[in-house]
């Protein structure tokens, strides 16, 4: 005989209560994900996370599309981000985390599809150049040289038009040496410079063909002068702003700040450079500011968004990058979300709806 078991009334009164008062979805996994980095990255308001930044609106826009319910947890940096994932406090990591060898390594972690694709750049000083540097230009070889060989040329010239003049134009061009030269090459300087005043000019046939052909060459004489002093002073104003970094091998011994929990720190010891940890990118422009280090070494990114709402900053980018770097969301190893991201950060590369994101933050 089976013995039948009676559920209470009561029993399937409260199942029918919270049935209805929770919604099926509520009743779901909420991801639990960790964020970490800067601006345009990541741009929280106050003290919540939830705000903007490229990291934040491309995941939200995953969600969505997922629809996966999910709570940011804020964490201080990369590295911290990528323990908490590891340690199985969070399920998935978003923020600008660097795809590197290391990390692909590392059996724990696994990485999604990359959603961008940026450079480590460097910070320096921007100074003003003082009185020296500026007259500078005016005093080097090309200015000097090109000076120098113009001064001949007029000589030469005077010369010939004194011996071709000073019989039959004694006028123009005195038998004087001193005097007739002196005619002559001011003959030869506004024949070159295209002023022609005609207090003097040459009588005799010999003189007038020394006269023309010097015409035909001032025209090659003057736009080569031009042109090389032209270049000489492009070359030295460009350098009228100097940083004590002009490429990349001036980082080895130099002391730069980094962020803490970045990779930022290993691409210093690459280069040979002394890497000075701060917690923030803002702590890490302030020991550039009080002049503790000689640049920034970050992401390239934050950087120029950092000069574009600050365009008044005495600092620049310096003009090469130090290195190519990817980033994406980070899942534990094995996750069955891996797949799913991967498919929609493809679909919105592919419709415009990442680079539309990224550009309306790094304009």
């Amino acid at each position: 005989m089976k013995r039948v078991i009676r559920v209470p009334r009561i029993c399937w009164l409260l199942a029918g209560v919270i049935s209805v008062a929770v919604p099926a979805g509520a009743m779901a996994d909420v991801l639990r994900v960790g964020v970490s980095g800067s601006p345009p990255f990541v741009m929280p308001k106050g003290d919540s996370v939830q705000g903007m930044g490229i990291s934040i609106q491309i995941w939200e826009e995953v969600a969505r599309r997922l629809d996966e319910p999910y709570v940011f947890v804020q964490q201080p940096n990369t590295e911290a981000n990528l323990k908490a994932l590891e340690n199985g406090d969070l399920d998935l990591a978003v923020g600008p985390i660097s795809i590197t060898p290391d990390r692909l390594a590392n059996p724990r972690i696994d990485f999604t599809q990359p959603y961008f694709h940026g450079r480590e750049g460097l910070m320096v000083p921007l100074k003003n150049p003082d009185l020296w540097s500026r007259l500078k230009p005016f005093f080097g070889w090309a200015a000097i040289s090109s000076i120098g060989g113009l001064l001949i040329l007029l000589f030469l010239v005077g010369n010939l038009i004194w011996l071709a003049e000073r019989r039959c134009n004694t006028e123009h061009f005195p038998r004087q040496y001193l005097h007739g030269v002196g005619n002559g090459m001011w003959f030869a300087l506004v024949t070159l410079t295209t002023v022609g005043y005609g207090d003097r000019s040459p009588v005799s046939k010999t003189g007038r063909v020394i006269a023309g052909i010097w015409m035909l060459m001032s025209l090659l004489a003057l736009s080569s002068i031009t042109a090389g002093l032209a270049s000489a002073f492009t070359v030295s104003l460009s350098k009228l702003e100097p940083a004590a970094i002009q490429d990349r091998s001036d980082l080895r011994g130099k002391t730069v700040s980094v962020v803490a929990g970045t990779t930022s720190g290993t691409w210093a010891r690459i280069y040979g450079a002394k890497a000075r940890e701060a917690a923030s990118l803002e702590q890490a422009i302030d020991l550039l500011s009080k002049g503790v280090v000689a640049a920034v070494l970050f992401d390239e990114a934050p950087l120029r968004y950092y000069l574009q709402q600050k365009p008044e900053a005495p600092f620049k980018l310096a003009p090469f990058a130090l290195a190519s770097q990817t980033y994406g969301f980070v899942v534990p190893m094995g996750s069955q979300l891996r797949t799913p991201i991967d498919v929609a950060l493809l679909q919105m590369q592919r419709s415009g709806e990442v680079k539309m994101i990224t550009e309306s933050l790094l304009q």
